[in-house]
């Protein structure tokens, strides 16, 4: 397999966390290396941080202009071995390959050194969060709230022994990521580790005609979140649309056939061979579990998944508050827009929302705030502000519990859907509340979207939004109209941005979004929003702050301003 070097302060110090876990008593802060300089310097001075492990792209790009706010810092670790001398950095800062630590570590006076093992109730990792409002918090995850996630996370997913290989792409910052591997380890499971731009064949950093990580690691588990599930999507579609009329219905019969027999609890052996096995070998041919976390999965891609890759799809519901575990659905549950019931590490209720109209006595099914109690709600955010802690509580049964923001319902099965998010919630001029990611979630099903913001002010009367268009699909709907022009001018057409207007309003009233949930108008953006242009978090989530201050110019504009 191959062997990547860190990409990031979270891979590193994960790997040297794993060491800490099982031997000694060591904190470790982990850090997207996408937050920035001064959320980074931020998050080592609260944390008073005197040791970093990373590698040395990011040590030059990300960590060298900030070495200087971070006076407690001792000494840095390279994860390679060259080189051994380096000049330009601030005195009373040691640098040290890893050939370096090894030696060190070899000596016999260090061989005998005394090891203090930590207690469950002992911090193992401040985690500092993604930041898709203001300043990252660090959450302070205990030992033990690491050891009751991956329990319940475990207990979810069938048949987990050492015969099983992950794949492992996501920044291990993640909760989900962290809580995937850890758990991995503690049942033996093999990992290789990727990234998302050579993880397929297709991917960014592949040259044509090299296989990609997938098909060389053959994963039998993955992990993923909806924003990368959604671009396979797209991509196999893009392919079916350009087959021949024969084999386009050829997939379209066998898809709808085996989406009918799933239904009834049977599987389709034949259609799986014979149509399906190109599709399923894109992630290596063996994945047998494939767990989507950290946003809503759309049901027109779970539903894919669940066909195309022949394999269990289950969404989860966590947080980085609740150590990645709440819900996971069972592998045999073939609904869409749900995550399942509560894991065993934890409970769940619902707290009425009155200005949202969510009450628990609601009918047909009980709806409120998510409520996640149990021994995986962590100890809540280092060296924060009071007013930060207030999402958590501990009742009269002492037992923990955190106040998510998310709004959810029961099902009769015991399921659980996420229907809304309190900080989504905005009340347009008129009285009607909008929920932005409801709207996000059904108009990414558009084939023309590859993403989404709606933003709405409570001054004004309606939603608007800002789109990345999917670049092949814009090009063909440019040409049916004779609209002449490069990428970037296309984006900027007045032209354009009212013909994909018109395709997204058809799509949200396929949908049945209400007509004040439609965005009225939209902003074409030529520029896809990753983790490094700071628009979204590590997961893609969408940092709408930011994306606010992005586009300021346009709010003004699509709401008449000057």
């Amino acid at each position: 397999f191959r062997v990547f070097p860190p990409k990031s302060l979270s891979l590193s110090l994960l790997c040297y966390y794993r060491k800490c876990f099982l031997c000694v008593c060591v904190t470790v802060a982990t850090f997207y290396s996408t937050l920035g300089g001064p959320a980074i310097a931020h998050g080592l001075n609260e944390t008073q941080v005197t040791h970093i492990i990373t590698s040395r792209e990011l040590l030059e790009t990300r960590l060298k202009a900030i070495l200087i706010e971070v006076p407690r810092l001792q000494h840095i670790i390279i994860v390679d071995n060259t080189p051994t001398t380096w000049p330009g950095y601030p005195r009373g800062i040691n640098i040290h390959n890893m050939a370096a630590v090894q030696k060190l570590g070899a000596r016999p006076d260090k061989a005998a050194c005394e090891r203090k093992q930590p207690l469950p109730s002992d911090t193992a990792v401040i985690m500092y969060t993604s930041g898709s409002t203001g300043i990252p918090k660090g959450v302070m995850i205990s030992h033990s709230n690491i050891i009751a996630g991956i329990t319940g996370i475990a207990e979810r997913i069938p048949n987990l022994c050492e015969e099983d290989i992950y794949i492992g792409y996501l920044p291990l910052a993640h909760v989900l990521e962290l809580s995937a591997e850890l758990m991995c380890i503690s049942h033996g499971c093999r990992i290789g580790y990727s990234s998302p731009q050579t993880l397929v064949d297709q991917s960014t950093k592949i040259k044509k005609g090299s296989k990609g990580d997938t098909s060389i690691l053959q994963p039998t588990l993955m992990a993923a979140v909806p924003e990368i599930m959604d671009r396979i999507y797209k991509n196999v579609m893009t392919k079916v649309e350009e087959m021949n009329c024969i084999q386009r219905t050829l997939f379209i019969l066998a898809y709808n056939y085996k989406l009918e027999q799933l239904a009834k609890g049977y599987n389709t052996p034949l259609c799986d061979k014979l149509v399906f096995r190109k599709i399923r070998a894109l992630l290596g041919g063996r994945t047998r579990v494939l767990l989507s976390g950290g946003a809503p999965l759309s049901a027109t891609t779970q539903r894919f998944m669940n066909v195309c890759f022949c394999c269990a799809v289950g969404q989860g519901y966590g947080l980085t508050e609740t150590c990645g575990a709440g819900t996971i659905s069972e592998s045999w549950d073939y609904s869409t827009g749900r995550v399942g019931g509560p894991l065993v590490c934890c409970e769940i209720k619902l707290k009425d929302w009155v200005e949202g109209g969510y009450g628990s006595t609601d009918k047909p099914h009980p709806r409120g705030e998510i409520l996640i109690g149990g021994p995986n709600v962590t100890m809540g955010y280092y060296k924060s502000d009071p007013k930060n802690q207030e999402d958590f509580f501990v009742d009269e049964n002492r037992q923990r519990w955190f106040c998510t923001g998310d709004i959810g319902e029961f099902h009769k099965d015991g399921c659980l859907k996420i229907i809304d998010r309190k900080k989504d919630l905005v009340k347009l001029q008129a009285g009607e509340y909008v929920s932005l990611g409801k709207v996000e979630a059904m108009l990414k099903n558009c084939p023309l979207v590859d993403n989404i913001c709606a933003y709405a002010n409570s001054d004004e009367t309606y939603v608007i939004g800002f789109v990345v268009p999917n670049q092949k699909q814009l090009l063909a709907l440019a040409e049916q109209y004779s609209i002449r022009g490069s990428w970037e001018e296309l984006c900027d057409s007045k032209a354009m941005e009212e013909l994909v207007l018109k395709v997204i309003t058809e799509a949200a009233l396929a949908a049945q979004l209400e007509r004040f949930e439609i965005p009225c108008k939209i902003r074409l953006s030529p520029d896809p929003w990753t983790p490094e242009t700071g628009l979204v978090t590590e997961a893609f989530k969408l940092k709408r702050k930011e994306l606010k201050t992005h586009y300021q110019d346009d709010i003004e504009r699509m709401y008449g301003g000057k």
